[in-house]
């Protein structure tokens, strides 16, 4: 039945008044309109809203709970009163449902750091520690890229203590997750080897300061200490170099192949949004290209190119690779055009050496590549080692394709031990960035 006039005029003016009382921070005469105006439409959902969010306040959990769940009843699909619902169970200690609830929440949007962060206290107190850790490490990295939970000033009052206590939390169990992936490597080879790598892992976790030996370098995401540092490496240091050397003519015949074919290749970079790539590439040729023909790449191998390029990759498969699950060897045929010019740009970890076998470089001095402000220019069949922490950037100026064998190898300062540990680290790292929703640092 519908509602007479004077009826309608009544709650239009009681929902005046209630919003006015509101707002002007007079929240008990609030409540009273509100209450007045769900009395007479019980489905009203904004006088629902406020009532629940004030139950809640004055730490009526069960009374919270009942509002909520009538605005849900209309609008089943809200995230935020799911929220404020999950919030409700919490206080009334109905875990299993706050959980279902705050999981409802992220499902419809997964933003919602308040919604996180309550998941993580609840499944903390269910005793799941590695899915309130996920949790409280999203919530906290989804409200830093809007600008939240920055320091005190960027965290609301009420927040604050719980914010603090989901950092610590997160600190605590990233170090456990991360060093008990290197736990069974110290049981093998002592704890004394290993102890650069456990200083490489509290430098990561921000919990120890890097000193940089040299001020050029900065890698972007794992930042290993004490290893002698330069832009480019002695070749006398990978033994398996002067062999790779001779077989340049071979490798060449077959690239020549696939180039010639013109398929297979794909850009060396890619970007959500076209107009990134100028941040990486320039042209003075038209338009700049870097492509690849990729025999691993993230560790995975591709094997109808390795069938296209057999001999090429029996070397390959036959050198001593960096092999880190789901994240190395990245090898290929690094293509790049006439007039290109990839933009100066930093690498991910001083774990890891850029290798180049230079098979076609057209032109005298016209290709070179510059790490930490010293030039190298390619000669073919003459391999190259250099460090990509160190800022660096590539060109080609000549008139023709510049092609490169391009490879990971170890930094030779590592150890056996260091080797195996810097790869369960790495593989470990991926797999919680991947389950937090991050990006993996290691493929930028």
């Amino acid at each position: 039945m519908s509602q007479s006039p004077a009826a309608v005029a009544t709650l239009a003016d009681l929902l005046t008044r209630a919003r006015s009382a509101r707002d002007q921070g007079r929240p008990q005469e609030a409540a009273e309109a509100y209450a007045r105006i769900a009395d007479a439409d019980p489905a009203h959902v904004e006088a629902l809203t406020f009532l629940g969010m004030r139950a809640l306040a004055e730490e009526r959990a069960e009374q919270a709970i009942g509002y909520f769940r009538r605005v849900l009843a209309q609008q089943p699909e809200d995230a935020l009163v799911l929220t404020h619902l999950g919030t409700a169970l919490v206080a009334a200690d109905r875990l299993a449902e706050a959980q279902q609830a705050l999981q409802q929440a992220i499902a419809l949007r997964s933003d919602l750091f308040i919604a996180r962060l309550r998941l993580g206290h609840v499944l903390e107190r269910l005793d799941d520690a590695h899915g309130a850790l996920v949790q409280y490490f999203r919530a906290i990295n989804e409200a830093q890229l809007q600008g939240r939970w920055l320091s005190d000033a960027t965290t609301h009052p009420s927040m604050r203590e719980a914010v603090k206590r989901a950092m610590l939390f997160v600190d605590a169990e990233r170090f456990r997750l991360f060093d008990g992936a290197i736990a069974p490597l110290r049981e093998r080879y002592g704890a004394g080897e290993l102890a650069r790598v456990e200083r490489c892992l509290r430098i990561y976790l921000q919990l120890e300061e890097p000193a940089y030996a040299d001020p050029r370098q900065r890698p972007k995401f794992l930042y290993f200490p004490g290893l002698p540092t330069q832009p480019y490496f002695p070749t006398a240091l990978f033994p398996w170099i002067e062999g790779f050397e001779t077989e340049t003519a071979a490798i060449r015949d077959e690239m020549l192949a696939v180039l010639a074919a013109d398929s297979g290749f794909e850009p060396f970079l890619t970007f959500r949004r076209p107009e990134d790539m100028s941040g990486y590439l320039a042209g003075s040729r038209g338009t700049p290209a870097w492509n690849a023909f990729f025999f691993y790449r993230h560790g995975r191998r591709y094997d109808e190119n390795c069938r296209r390029c057999p001999h090429t990759a029996k070397v390959l498969d036959d050198l001593p690779l960096v092999r880190i699950r789901d994240h190395a060897p990245e090898i290929c045929f690094s293509v790049l055009t006439a007039g290109s010019h990839i933009l100066p740009h930093r690498g991910v970890t001083n774990t890891r050496v850029v290798v180049h076998l230079p098979l076609v470089v057209p032109g005298a001095n016209q290709c070179a590549l510059v790490a930490g402000g010293e030039a190298h220019y390619w000669r073919e069949g003459r391999a190259m080692a250099f460090d990509d922490t160190f800022e660096h950037e590539a060109w080609n100026r000549s008139e023709a394709t510049r092609v490169i064998v391009l490879m990971d190898a170890w930094n030779p300062y590592l150890t056996e031990a260091e080797r195996a540990a810097v790869a369960e680290l790495v593989a470990a790292i991926g797999d919680f960035n991947r389950e937090a929703g991050l990006p993996d640092l290691l493929e930028a």
